[in-house]
């Protein structure tokens, strides 16, 4: 599953059928929406015999839209383990945060 996050990238740029993908923007970007905003927020690792034999990177991934019907959460969802936590409205945008794990 170990997948490099430029991979991850690319996927949510189909996704959301734009470029409009930031990775842990800086509050001095301007971002245009619709958008999706992604970060790591943990390593889950697997281990047996004293060894570790696995890890996956999870990552929280926000839709942000103007659109509260939009179809972002949806497509979201279809990425393999990927988990909707929660949803919330700020600044007359919505947003609908996942986590990923990939």
């Amino acid at each position: 599953m170990a997948k490099s996050r430029l991979e991850l990238h690319e996927i949510l740029c189909e996704i959301l059928g734009s470029r409009n993908v930031y990775f842990q923007p800086p509050e001095t970007v301007k971002m245009k929406y619709d958008a999706i905003v992604y970060s790591l927020s943990d390593i889950d690792i697997k281990h047996a015999n004293d060894k570790k034999y696995m890890n996956a990177k999870r990552y929280s991934v926000t839709a942000i839209s103007k659109n509260p019907d939009s179809p972002l959460q949806d497509a979201l969802l279809t990425l393999p383990y990927c988990e909707f936590d929660r949803f919330y409205p700020s600044d007359n945008l919505n947003h609908w945060v996942f986590t990923v794990y990939f």
